[in-house]
């Protein structure tokens, strides 16, 4: 029985039960309340059948979750969990049960959950099934890990050669990431630790996390939950400990080129012994609303799923020099979930159940999708800097790029030890960068957040947790040094393009919403970029492989050229590009466009066009978003794409401050609200705070919880 669903001023959950199972019942239960159609649309991605009521756009996403198996390895680890783990395959089921109540329309009046975007579709809640959970969040984790980038490597290094896995390094167009930092006790006003930071992540609506409190008798919890998935996985504090985690930009999922060939009685895989082996084969239907039904050819090696090509091959699946043509390429996916049957679940109970670093530490070591590295701190002095989750050991050569799996040498080998590292001076600050994973790694962000994080932190002895939105909000661009250093270096200008390089040589080089110059210096940025991109010598990359359309951002030379600009404006030399010219071409451009906008009394700010786009499963009429300060290498990371748009499509999915002196004095914030309800008080209530820099404060008090609760 459920004891209580309570709210507090800014609608969050704060739910307390008789036990760990009628918690996750009402977890479930209030989830589906607040986010039904938000659980509706990711229950469909999970299985890949999403295109059925959002049409052909989805067709993408469906026909690549049906073909690298997500509902069935989901299905997989929830049987070996209930093998493994009765006790928290239980706990899952009582979370299902509680969405499936909350999902049910009533039974007197027949209604359906509160969201309009059901009628939009013509769509009524579906079932969820016990791996329903599971299916959720590896479908919102398989891209985590870029593996296409390694498609991407592929092509750089056939047209280019092997230095452009290093010129292109850096965190890329899809990958995730988050700034996350650590201060001991011995540097704060309390003498206790305080952990803060945000998630990067593609900004939704509803929001990708769910503030939520957690009590009964074993635990009371707060953090941020995933809906759709039971307990707080990623950032929690239980009182008397408190974590959080960034991705450790870790590579632990493979891609082959395979060699398939049809046979009489299905398709057969040519493996690293020489010998041709049946592989798993069937078809399925993608319905989809307003189009034809698609049916998707779906094929499984030793290795894992094929995601890419087929028996009859794929456009750029061109063979290594001087090898003998065999058959056809295909790509096959391989994954730790499906060879594990893990998902990492049995790490969820024990982060709720956790009391001190070493409890924290011990859950962890179970954790596997995504890898990830974790920070914690007590309220004993206790602090945890490590990495976590599972990654194989096998030839380097599988970490860059598509090996053949018909070549021995490129098997899984085991799983690597995960790393573990110390604090510096008091502070440990986790940004992505080359730290304690970087064994586990190809490619990683740039040093500039964390070393900003760094700079900040030091520049104070002691710490409180109100301090630290002044870190969250910080919008200064290191990575903005080397294109400034190459207009210093130009002579000849125009009058109005010497006006631009002087204005950008004086600028503060904060990306400020109010700031000209943050928007001269982007203009500026954007036009070098594809100057760079329009140059022969990158002519080959410019038209992607045939691969399907969910792999190609990852494919894209713009962006590619405009996350590592300032590698490629450094790079002793750049395939006999002349970057001085494509630099004052930019200004000049620039220039003249700035003299028109001038004519037409224009003075355009950053915020002008770096505006918030948050994905929606359902487009059309949308909310006049803000414009936003920060930028991709900005603490405040609100990533617009250099040389394609200044939108901001990613950023910061949360911001919490965890202070372990005193847990109401935490702090949090989401991009919009606790309701995914349009309409609802509390459906945007938090944006005009996280637009501006500023927290919630986390209510932990029951007895004002219940007076004030507004539900």
């Amino acid at each position: 029985m459920i004891t209580g669903i309570y709210r507090d001023a800014w609608g969050i959950p704060h739910l307390r039960a008789g036990s760990a199972r009628e918690l996750a019942r009402a977890q479930g239960l209030v989830t589906a309340r607040d986010r039904a159609w938000q659980l509706e649309v990711e229950r469909h991605r999970a299985r890949g059948t999403s295109a059925a009521f959002l049409g052909a756009d989805a067709l993408a996403w469906d026909g690549f979750a049906r073909q690298a198996r997500l509902d069935d390895t989901a299905r997989r680890c929830f049987t070996a969990l209930e093998r493994r783990d009765p006790e928290t395959a239980d706990w899952v089921r009582a979370y299902v049960d509680g969405v499936n109540e909350g999902l049910t329309p009533d039974a007197d009046e027949g209604l359906a959950p509160d969201a309009p975007e059901f009628a939009r579709a013509g769509l009524t809640p579906g079932r969820w099934q016990p791996w329903t959970p599971l299916g959720v969040w590896l479908s919102t984790h398989i891209l985590f890990a870029g593996f296409p980038a390694k498609l991407w490597r592929e092509q750089a290094v056939r047209h280019l050669g092997p230095e452009a896995v290093g010129l292109f390094a850096t965190d890329g167009p899809g990958t995730s990431g988050s700034n996350g930092w650590l201060v001991s006790g011995e540097r704060t006003t309390t003498g206790r630790a305080v952990v803060a930071g945000d998630p990067h992540r593609f900004i939704e609506e509803p929001g990708v996390y769910q503030q939520i409190h957690l009590s009964c008798p074993e635990f009371d919890v707060v953090g941020l939950a995933v809906p759709g998935v039971p307990g707080i996985a990623h950032f929690g504090h239980t009182g008397t400990v408190a974590w959080a985690i960034t991705n450790a930009m870790a590579d632990y999922q493979d891609l082959y080129r395979e060699r398939l060939r049809r046979t009489g009685a299905g398709v057969e895989s040519l493996g690293p012994d020489g010998v041709w082996r049946r592989a798993a084969r069937h078809t399925e239907t993608v319905e989809c609303a307003g189009g034809k039904p698609v049916e998707v050819e779906v094929i499984e090696t030793e290795r894992g799923p094929v995601i890419v090509g087929g028996p009859e091959g794929l456009d750029g699946g061109v063979p290594e020099s001087g090898e003998e043509v065999l058959a056809p390429l295909a790509v096959s996916l391989r994954y730790p979930p499906r060879v594990t049957e893990d998902l990492g679940f049995g790490a969820l109970l024990p982060l709720l159940r956790a009391r001190t670093v070493a409890d924290v530490d011990r859950a962890f070591d179970v954790w596997a999708e995504p890898v990830n590295v974790v920070m914690a701190a007590d309220t004993e002095g206790g602090l945890l800097h490590r990495v976590a989750g599972r990654v194989p050991e096998r030839a380097e050569a599988n970490r860059v790029r598509p090996v053949p799996a018909w070549e021995p040498g490129h098997e899984w080998r085991g799983w690597h030890e995960m790393p573990r590292a110390g604090l510096t001076d008091g502070i440990a600050v986790m940004a992505n960068q080359r730290g304690p994973s970087a064994p586990l790694g190809v490619e990683f962000a740039p040093t500039h957040r964390a070393d900003r994080i760094a700079a900040l932190l030091d520049g104070k002895d002691r710490w409180s947790p109100a301090d630290m939105p002044v870190i969250h909000t910080d919008t200064r661009l290191a990575s903005a040094v080397p294109l400034l250093d190459r207009l210093a270096e130009l002579d000849g200008l125009s009058p109005e393009a010497a006006g631009v390089r002087d204005t950008l040589l004086r600028w503060d080089r904060h990306m400020d919403a109010d700031s000209t110059d943050a928007a001269l210096y982007a203009a500026v940025r954007g036009a070098v970029v594809r100057q760079l991109a329009a140059h022969p010598a990158f002519a080959a990359l410019t038209t992607p492989p045939a691969y399907p359309e969910v792999l190609l951002p990852w494919m894209n030379l713009v962006p590619r050229i405009g996350f590592a600009l300032e590698h490629l404006l450094r790079a002793e030399e750049l395939y006999g590009v002349d970057r001085a010219e494509a630099v004052r071409a930019a200004v000049e451009e620039v220039a003249a466009e700035r003299v028109a906008a001038e004519k037409a009394e224009s003075n355009a700010t950053w915020g002008d066009t770096h505006r918030l786009h948050p994905w929606r499963a359902l487009p059309g009429a949308t909310d006049d978003e803000p414009g936003l300060s920060g930028d991709h290498d900005c603490v405040l990371c609100t990533s617009a794409v250099p040389g394609w748009s200044d939108v901001s499509a990613r950023g910061p999915a949360a911001r919490y401050v965890w202070d372990l002196a005193r847990r109401e004095d935490s702090l949090w914030v989401v991009p919009f609200g606790a309701s995914g309800v349009p309409g609802s008080a509390h459906h945007r209530d938090q944006l005009p705070l996280w637009t501006e820099g500023d927290l919630v404060p986390v209510v932990t008090d029951w007895d004002r919880l219940e007076k004030e609760s507004d539900v």
